[in-house]
């Protein structure tokens, strides 16, 4: 517990001390501060600073999979874009769907006969998977609300809040 809270004292310092734009890295194609918004119908956003990562990544591609300007590096991805084209964007959503198993996402692989990539993770999980394990090995915040906090909506869904049902315990719920 006392770790998330000196997670979120450095992340507030960090976001006071730099400014909005370019990136401290010098990189103009890299926002300082990036708004995750998948998820917006139950939580707020969340806000990604990427200068404060910088002090805990040794190059982009810990995190990125494509980085602009750079080879692929997950082992996973090399058998098959090994020496293919660093792409134009790194944007998670771009490669991960934020609803992977909607009727139309599956209709178009099967009418692109698509069997590549069934494994990969759609956005929310790519998101986690990618984020919890280094917050997890760094000290950084781990809980659900931590980074993002449930909005109305969010807390109706879960039924948490003023929608829990009477003689239930708070808990967290996602």
């Amino acid at each position: 517990m006392v770790r998330n809270w000196i997670w979120v004292i450095v992340s507030v310092l960090a976001m006071i001390f730099t400014s909005p734009g370019m990136s401290r890295s010098g990189d103009t194609r890299m926002p300082s501060l990036v708004v995750i918004d998948a998820l917006s119908h139950l939580f707020d956003a969340a806000e990604f600073d990427h200068d404060l990562h910088l002090d805990f990544a040794e190059s982009c591609s810990e995190c990125h999979h494509h980085t602009t300007g750079t080879d692929v590096t997950d082992g996973r991805c090399l058998p098959c874009h090994d020496g293919s084209e660093a792409l134009d964007t790194v944007a998670c959503g771009k490669c991960h769907v934020a609803q992977p198993f909607s009727a139309e996402y599956l209709r178009k692989r099967q009418v692109e006969g698509s069997f590549y990539h069934i494994d990969k993770p759609g956005l929310k999980a790519a998101y986690h998977l990618n984020c919890l394990q280094c917050h997890m090995e760094m000290g950084g915040p781990e809980g659900c609300q931590d980074c993002h906090t449930r909005n109305e909506t969010g807390e109706a869904f879960y039924y948490s809040g003023r929608f829990m049902p009477a003689g239930k315990q708070s808990g967290d719920g996602h």
